[in-house]
């Protein structure tokens, strides 16, 4: 036996194999909501209009979210390395013309195609975890670390977003991503070997039409709503779209002998209860993010750099959530690690919605931000896990695809839905009671709205995990205790 293929070799390229595709899941996830803080500097070097700007932040979304489900299938079938491989490439070229963009309409088709790239390499990253870990313990181990490291992604955003801006140029926000790239496609084929599914079949087209064109319009509706209203044609025009076209996918899919999305893949109890509070959990925390940043700027009156060091914290708080996770697993649980995690960001969130006009950064922001760091902390590897239990080799990139589909279309719903309804407060009181005592208010009754909503996801998680399990559940009772 050579020393390349001993135990500890193989378990040394694992661990080399998981460490950067956690790495390039950290970088996706960050442009997520990288450029947040860089706004003002993008608008008034590349001469943005107030509407044109919002899609620096749209164009992202709607690519990523909307072609998550095709890539994630795509992978399973022409081979999820090369499928990986072309995402991150295709990310790190489009990355490189944000960097270097000198009109807008450059940078927000440099951001689509970044969303593009983002939903080939997602999924695919996601699936060869799954698949390079096998066993039940360490799979959960390395989906726990994936899933954590992509949370701290999405904070990390706006701290690394905040301290760019201020000390160099917005440029670099994108141009950072350049040599994780590299690294990614230098390292990536020596660590981790092709792999698709070996039932061969053929893409199920009509399906990938209808549920790319299903999540595209469902996002870009939301994305819409936030910046034009509920009741704008273009949003209501789209949602509706939606609405039709998802129906035409579940008929077609149900109709199929290949389908895009098993019907019964949906309906696994585990699966679909973790997704379900997912979509929850990912409005609730994308909206509070947003809001947050947005707050401390305008209300508290800090500056990018000031605001991006303010969540340093936040990060802290969710690493030692995740170190916290895996041990609450052992000891309590799946289902209770969950319930716990799901409450205790709600009350971080109650905390942080009293944050107000001349309260300082130690008593009025910290307390709630730490509190609420912690639950995500302790929810994000416990939500991967349950939401890829029982995936196999055939269905593995599948099944990333939809808990990603699911994060991207919860993150929208949640920006769109809870930013519009603060700005509505805020406009309403804004006459009678002053500007800032009107965003105060509006960013309070939109960060109670979403601790609500965790609540309601600790409600889910309560009750379907725990009601009348089918066969298949009970069998992976292991993969959650």
């Amino acid at each position: 036996m050579t020393s390349a293929s001993t135990p500890t070799a193989i378990a040394g390229r694992r661990r080399s194999a998981l460490a950067v595709l956690c790495l390039v899941q950290f970088m996706l996830v960050l442009d997520d909501n990288v450029v947040s803080v860089a706004l003002p500097s993008v608008r008034d070097d590349l001469g943005f209009s107030a509407a044109g700007l919002a899609w620096v932040v749209n164009a992202y979304f709607l690519a990523f979210g909307g072609l998550l489900l095709l890539f994630g299938r795509a992978a399973d079938l022409l081979g999820r390395r090369r499928v990986f491989l072309s995402g991150v490439a295709l990310f790190g070229a489009a990355s490189l013309a944000c960097g270097l963009a000198q009109e807008p309409w450059q940078l927000v088709t440099g951001r689509f195609v970044q969303g593009a790239g983002s939903a080939m390499a997602s999924p695919a990253s996601l699936s060869l975890i799954t698949l390079l870990f096998p066993a039940t313990q360490e799979r959960a181990e390395a989906l726990g670390i994936w899933g954590g490291v992509a949370g701290l992604g999405g904070t990390m955003g706006l701290v690394i977003s905040g301290a760019l801006t201020g000390l160099t140029s917005w440029r670099w926000i994108f141009l950072i991503n350049l040599p994780v790239v590299v690294l990614a496609l230098a390292l990536l084929p020596r660590l981790v070997a092709e792999s698709r599914a070996t039932r061969r079949t053929r893409l199920d087209v009509p399906g990938a039409v209808l549920g790319t064109g299903a999540v595209v319009s469902l996002v870009y509706g939301l994305l819409q709503a936030g910046e034009s209203g509920w009741g704008a044609m273009a949003c209501v025009g789209s949602l509706l779209l939606a609405v039709v076209l998802a129906i035409s996918f579940l008929v077609a899919e149900s109709r199929t002998a290949e389908p895009l999305v098993p019907l019964a893949f949906l309906a696994f109890r585990i699966r679909a209860v973790a997704n379900g509070a997912t979509l929850l959990f990912s409005a609730a925390m994308y909206a509070m993010a947003f809001l947050l940043m947005i707050h401390v700027q305008t209300v508290l009156g800090y500056g990018p750099l000031k605001a991006g060091v303010a969540y340093l914290p936040y990060c802290a708080g969710m690493l030692a959530g995740m170190w916290l996770s895996s041990r609450g697993v052992i000891r309590l649980g799946m289902r209770r690690t969950l319930i716990t995690s799901f409450l205790i960001s709600s009350g971080g969130l109650l905390l942080l919605s009293g944050v107000a006009p001349g309260d300082s950064y130690a008593s009025g922001v910290l307390p709630g931000m730490l509190v609420t760091s912690l639950g995500c902390g302790l929810s994000l590897p416990a939500l991967t896990v349950a939401a890829l239990t029982g995936t196999t080799e055939e269905d593995a990139g599948l099944g990333s695809a939809v808990l990603s589909s699911v994060q991207q279309v919860g993150g929208a719903v949640g920006v769109a839905g809870l930013v519009a309804l603060a700005a509505h407060r805020s406009e309403t009181l804004a006459e009678s009671t002053g500007p800032l005592h009107a965003a105060t208010e509006g960013f309070s009754l939109a960060i109670t709205v979403a601790a609500v909503l965790l609540a309601i996801g600790a409600a889910l998680i309560a009750t379907l995990l725990t009601s009348r399990r089918s066969r298949s559940a009970v069998d992976a009772r292991d993969t959650l205790t």
